[in-house]
């Protein structure tokens, strides 16, 4: 397992450059962001778009570093019909393709993608390979890190 730590500024530059991708694309009328993830890029976007109308999808699927059966907590009502969709991350996908389902005219925007997921959503900034695990800046404190050649001899 590779880790690829973010920080709030980085998440900040990458999610500003998703919405120079999305400004393109538009205009959406409203955004729904995928919590909890979606939440501070959506919030970002959100400003840089000027849509003034957030909502939220809730979809539970991960328990700290671990990914389980996803389980949708909360849905939003439509198709999608000029709706933005944001997440942070596509992983597996498996969360992706819930909000396909119920918004299937949505389209959806997320930060980071890896390879399984990448087919699901219709943009997104940064790819990153399957088998690193993105610590983003909410789930980290500032620590002590140990060298990657050290890292290596320790195997």
């Amino acid at each position: 397992m590779r880790y690829f730590p973010v920080s709030w500024e980085q998440l900040h530059r990458d999610a500003k450059a998703l919405a120079w991708r999305l400004a393109e694309l538009g205009p959406f009328e409203r955004i729904v962001a995928v919590t909890r993830g979606g939440l501070v890029p959506a919030h970002i976007i959100a400003r840089e778009l000027d849509i003034r109308i957030i909502d939220t999808i809730c979809v539970s699927s991960y328990d700290e570093t671990t990914q389980r059966e996803a389980v949708v907590l909360k849905s939003v009502a439509g198709d999608g019909t000029g709706c933005l969709i944001v997440d942070d991350l596509v992983d597996t996908g498996t969360t992706g393709r819930i909000v396909r389902e119920m918004l299937p005219k949505a389209h959806f925007a997320t930060v980071y993608a890896k390879p399984a997921g990448r087919p699901i959503v219709d943009t997104f900034v940064t790819e990153v390979s399957q088998d690193t695990w993105i610590l983003f800046p909410w789930d980290t404190e500032p620590r002590y890190a140990q060298p990657i050649a050290k890292a290596r001899n320790d195997r």
